[in-house]
């Protein structure tokens, strides 16, 4: 099942159209390229670009682990109660994994940045000193069930995975991470794709964030030559 949606952007030459793709339910150890090749049959062709989310890669992956695995130690704790109420370090254990892969003083360091960047006017300071040791986690409340209990992570070799889909299907492939917050990013892609131009078709995260289970969202081109988003890489 899937619908289209019209891209309309000032960065996007008119033309440019994002179709949804619903899948079943992606598993741990699933083949997601075999998945991917079978629900996009008749609706994607080479000349398009396949987006497809990085937490149905990462769960493909077996990238993630039961939060009631992890125990939240008294700092994961206190940072956690002055998170934002969206923000994945609202959540005690992502917080702990966080702590884990960097160590204490770097996340309390961050913390007390944060706090003085605030009274400075400069937001952000957490997120941009832990970089990717937070960017790669994304919290329970952020995954359908069943798999709404699991603290999920950023997916292995982005690049290599995008690759072996356009190998398997011939049709240019992305991994990327879009939310409803005008986000988006492309953590990995085949051959010859234009990373920027995927990743502001995608702002308005037609993936959607709920329970649409569209996993894949095919970017077609219906505006004169070739698709523009298959041209110079990142």
């Amino acid at each position: 099942m899937s619908g289209s949606l019209r891209v309309d952007r000032p960065q996007i030459p008119a033309g440019m159209v994002a179709i949804p793709v619903r899948t079943r339910l992606v598993q741990p150890g699933e083949d997601l390229a075999a998945l991917i090749q079978a629900s996009v049959a008749g609706i994607a062709q080479p000349g398009d670009v396949l987006a497809v989310s990085e937490t149905a890669v990462a769960i493909a992956q077996r990238q993630a682990v039961p939060a009631e695995y992890v125990r939240p130690s008294r700092l994961a704790l206190l940072l956690s109660r002055h998170a934002g109420a969206m923000a994945t370090v609202s959540q005690p254990e992502s917080v702990q994994i966080v702590i884990d892969n960097v160590g204490a003083a770097k996340v309390v360091y961050a913390a007390v940045m944060q706090v003085l960047g605030r009274l400075a006017g400069r937001r952000g300071m957490f997120y941009e000193i832990l970089g990717e040791a937070i960017a790669a986690i994304d919290g329970y409340t952020g995954t359908m069930p069943p798999f709404d209990n699991l603290i999920v992570f950023a997916p292995q070799n982005p690049d290599a995975f995008a690759q072996s889909v356009f190998e398997r299907t011939g049709i240019a492939c992305t991994v990327v991470d879009a939310n409803d917050l005008s986000a988006a990013k492309v953590l990995g892609a085949s051959n010859g794709v234009n990373h920027d131009g995927v990743a502001e078709a995608l702002l308005s995260n037609p993936h959607g964030n709920g329970d649409e289970q569209t996993p894949i969202v095919v970017l077609k081109w219906r505006g004169d030559g070739v698709n523009p988003l298959i041209g110079p890489g990142p």
